[in-house]
């Protein structure tokens, strides 16, 4: 068997390669493996679990808590929620387990079980490891009183919404906003969570039928967004994935508005509120160059580090940073989530606009994006990107007919056989004509 773990938990095609009996097998290995590891020593053990709107969730999640539950885990059941909001419940209240039944932004048929430690965080690699070791063991079943209560817990939303809000200094009055809940599972709280902090909001996409999330919404279909705002007048947008860890903007004129962008805006006023802990923002290698130089005019610091919300999130740790991010809109505000959240990245917006009384597009000016091309080069020996010494003297090459106006990023797949070749520059054609140059290079270098 293969890793079942990837760096968001387990996916796969649901009542495919996700199956009721690995979703049982799982909840009880993980049972086992953190009960093993004191995580419940001197207690009965207490888990939540949540779901997105996949029409798939309702047989997974009856599997997963059959299985915490026969393992002598007492269930709270959230119902709909996004990740985050499992997160927070997670540890609000005093949970041993999370457990969030989501693919994101996948398509529909997909799903994924995440699972989440005491406190709402991600599990360590290694408990990972051991819960896939565990799983389909013998074991000895409690039985009578020694098996699990399950209990649904239906203030989820409202305690989640009210978390939100309450993270919030300003009333949002006075600004009409769209947001779009990709019918998934931030279609109540959403649109709760930013009418209850004060904002005129227009529900898009939040009438899931099980069948519909991410179906030419959310977060990677932006056109409908765009279309909406203008049409009823809105200040601003905002875009979510099926799971709402993510998002992205659109202007009053129906501009894109990236992670990179919203990110430094929420650097800015992070800053001026003294709670930018560091001065610093986490991002990674991906992030626009124009991000970069935007923040370093501010006096801003930007630590950099593989693409990948998880290695966000460790460097953060790491250095007791309170802000980071992605490009594709996975924010991550620490001293209020231990997950990216994308109601709290909108209403943290719109808390800065409300403060300086200004546009999104003025505040996204702070940044100007560099063209960017991204060229993928497959049939090639990644392995051998960072050893090959003509490839390195083109990159190089290129990096010094660019200067301080642009970069190159040489980056071999984690999943597929192919190099990934991202150039920035001054202009766009000047990016695609470096970029196909050195695309070439890694073909005739790297040719297996």
């Amino acid at each position: 068997m293969g890793r079942l773990f990837g760096t968001d938990g387990v996916r796969g095609l649901a009542n495919g390669q996700l199956t009721a009996e690995l979703a049982v097998d799982l909840a009880v290995a993980a049972a086992h493996v953190l009960g093993e590891a004191g995580a419940f020593e001197g207690h009965r053990p207490v888990a939540v679990v949540g779901r997105d709107t996949r029409i798939s969730g309702q047989f997974l999640e009856a599997a997963v808590v059959s299985g915490l539950a026969s393992a002598g885990v007492d269930v709270l059941l959230l119902g709909v929620l996004p990740t985050p909001g499992v997160a927070y419940l997670t540890g609000a209240l005093n949970a041993d387990l999370g457990v969030m039944l989501s693919a994101s932004h996948n398509p529909m048929p997909d799903n994924g079980i995440k699972f989440l430690a005491r406190g709402g965080v991600k599990l360590d690699d290694a408990i990972e490891i051991a819960i896939e070791r565990r799983l389909r063991e013998p074991w000895d079943r409690p039985t009578g009183a020694g098996v699990g209560r399950v209990r649904s817990y239906d203030a989820a939303t409202a305690d989640y919404a009210a978390h939100l809000v309450g993270t919030l200094q300003e009333n949002l009055s006075g600004l009409r906003v769209v947001l779009d809940c990709a019918n998934g599972a931030a279609s109540v709280a959403g649109p709760k969570a930013l009418a209850d902090a004060g904002a005129d909001v227009v529900a898009l996409c939040a009438t899931p039928d099980g069948l519909n999330i991410n179906d030419r919404c959310g977060s990677t279909h932006l056109d409908l967004l765009q279309k909406a705002v203008v049409e009823h007048s809105a200040d601003l947008g905002f875009a979510l994935d099926g799971d709402a860890d993510r998002c992205l903007a659109v202007d009053h004129e129906g501009n894109v508005v990236d992670g990179d962008q919203i990110l430094a805006i929420l650097a800015l006023g992070m800053r001026d509120a003294g709670t930018l802990r560091s001065n610093t923002v986490v991002a990674t290698v991906m992030s626009n160059l124009g991000f970069v130089q935007a923040l370093r005019r501010e006096n801003v610091g930007v630590r950099q580090t593989k693409v990948g919300d998880r290695y966000v999130l460790e460097a953060m740790k790491a250095g007791h940073y309170s802000l980071g991010g992605e490009q594709s809109g996975h924010v991550i505000m620490s001293d209020h989530a231990t997950t990216g959240d994308g109601i709290l990245t909108a209403l943290h917006v719109l808390s800065r606009m409300s403060v300086q009384q200004s546009s999104l597009a003025d505040l996204a000016a702070v940044m100007t994006r560099l063209p960017q091309v991204l060229v993928n080069v497959p049939g090639v020996d990644k392995s051998r990107a960072d050893e090959d010494p003509v490839l390195a003297a083109a990159v190089a090459e290129a990096e010094a007919d660019l200067g301080d106006s642009g970069r190159v990023l040489l980056r071999p797949s984690g999943t597929e056989a192919l190099v990934r070749v991202m150039v920035e520059a001054g202009s766009a054609d000047q990016a695609r004509s470096v970029a196909d140059r050195l695309a070439e290079v890694v073909r005739r270098q790297l040719a297996l």
